[in-house]
């Protein structure tokens, strides 16, 4: 009992919940934040800046398992066209949990489809090394 009281206790220490956080420049909260921003601004440039040159992104299409991509010029490349096939696009952050140097972000993509607004619901767990997205792995419901 002694045990599972004391994991407990860490595991409530570890993960806080990002809305009883204050963000440094460097904080893995603050580049999570900047890398959104980036996207939802379709910055591609901005993007690029924070990736690690051997960052990892895995993405959710083609279902079952998406795409992987390694290396910073592969995934801003990626970004790159994304931004210019889906203009009107956008992530809305619903939850966001740190745990250190990783980040898990429920969000809800927007756009329009077909004329008529549509969304999907997913979550990416990334990891942050030296101010820098070194993975994004994303998932989506349904």
């Amino acid at each position: 009992m002694q045990l599972l009281a004391l994991a407990l206790a860490l595991v409530a220490v570890a993960v806080v919940p990002t809305h009883a956080q204050t963000p440094s420049s460097g904080s893995t909260l603050d580049v999570v934040r900047r890398f959104n921003d980036a996207i939802n601004r379709h910055d591609a440039a901005a993007v690029a800046a924070l990736l690690t040159d051997d960052t990892v992104f895995e993405n959710t299409a083609p279902a079952p398992d998406g795409t992987r991509l390694v290396g910073k010029a592969a995934v801003a490349a990626y970004w790159e066209r994304w931004f210019v096939n889906n203009p009107d696009a956008k992530f809305d952050s619903e939850d966001v949990v740190v745990a250190g140097d990783r980040c898990t972000v429920q969000w809800v993509y927007r756009k329009m489809r077909d004329g008529k607004p549509w969304h999907l619901r997913g979550m990416d767990l990334l990891t942050v090394r030296d101010g820098k997205i070194a993975a994004k792995l994303a998932y989506v419901k349904g």
